[in-house]
């Protein structure tokens, strides 16, 4: 995705960082894919370590988002 045109700052930031929040979910389950097939445990054991890194990712990607995103913050206050 582009993010560019005439959006303000805070929505071009918050396009990068939902956009990023995106590819490293798709990292995770591509990583995940690779353990699972892996023969090899040594490979096996470097594949779970970067999906884990991942994971630290989207998890800092989503604090961020919470941090400035209202909304977004009280949808994970608030939801059912």
């Amino acid at each position: 995705m582009k993010v560019g045109g005439n959006l303000s700052t805070e929505t071009k930031d918050l396009e990068r960082a939902r956009q990023s929040l995106i590819e490293e979910l798709e990292a995770v389950n591509w990583y995940q894919e690779r353990v699972e097939v892996a023969e090899n445990e040594d490979l096996k054991e470097i594949l779970e370590h970067n999906r884990d890194e991942e994971k630290e990712h989207v998890a800092m990607l989503i604090e961020w988002l919470r941090e400035n995103d209202q909304t977004q913050d009280k949808m994970f206050e608030e939801h059912d």
